[in-house]
């Protein structure tokens, strides 16, 4: 086989395989569209099946239901714009944690929301998630925005004051720099 021939054929197999490549990235987008409901849905059976079990009442399930979804694209902006791991987000020992709400922080964040950024140029600074005394969070560390006091958590719990200044916004804090 002359290279001029072999070299059609690399160009050819070059094509079919860009063309893969994009029938791949509508798949991913096409799931990503529908994992969104699915994920809200999911968040508003979970606040349903707490209010009819009279563990909270509505109101209180939709607030929790907010601070829920808040946390997963927390994480799931922290993941596409890194593409660092979960550890960093949560900033401290995995063992720490129980491992069945690891794995669900793993699935609520949309995987193939991942894949499909991994092509894009990601933003040059990521949105900051802003936390208030009083709300829920899920595991990690927040810093006070006003005094720079780092608070854990290693559980869902609710955000106190500030323990050094009062203060009442945090911030998430990654092992980025």
């Amino acid at each position: 086989m002359s290279d001029k021939a072999g070299g059609a054929r690399q160009v050819q197999a070059y094509q079919r395989m860009m063309e893969r490549v994009k029938a791949r990235i509508e798949e991913l987008e096409q799931a990503e569209k529908a994992a969104f409901p699915i994920l809200s849905a999911s968040i508003e059976h979970a606040a349903e099946k707490a209010v009819e079990l009279g563990e909270i009442t509505r109101e209180e399930a939709q607030l929790i239901g907010s601070y829920l979804q808040r946390d997963l694209e927390d994480a799931g902006q922290y993941l596409t714009t890194t593409g660092r791991d979960l550890r960093a987000w949560l900033r401290f020992d995995l063992e720490l944690i129980e491992d069945r709400l690891l794995d669900f922080f793993r699935r609520g964040v949309d995987q193939s929301r991942l894949e499909l950024l991994a092509f894009e140029t990601p933003p040059a600074e990521p949105v900051a998630e802003h936390y208030r005394r009083g709300e829920i969070t899920g595991p990690g560390t927040l810093q006070c925005e006003r005094c720079g006091e780092r608070v854990s958590f290693y559980v869902p719990a609710t955000i106190g004051a500030c323990a050094a200044c009062g203060g009442s916004a945090f911030m998430r804090l990654s092992d980025e720099p």
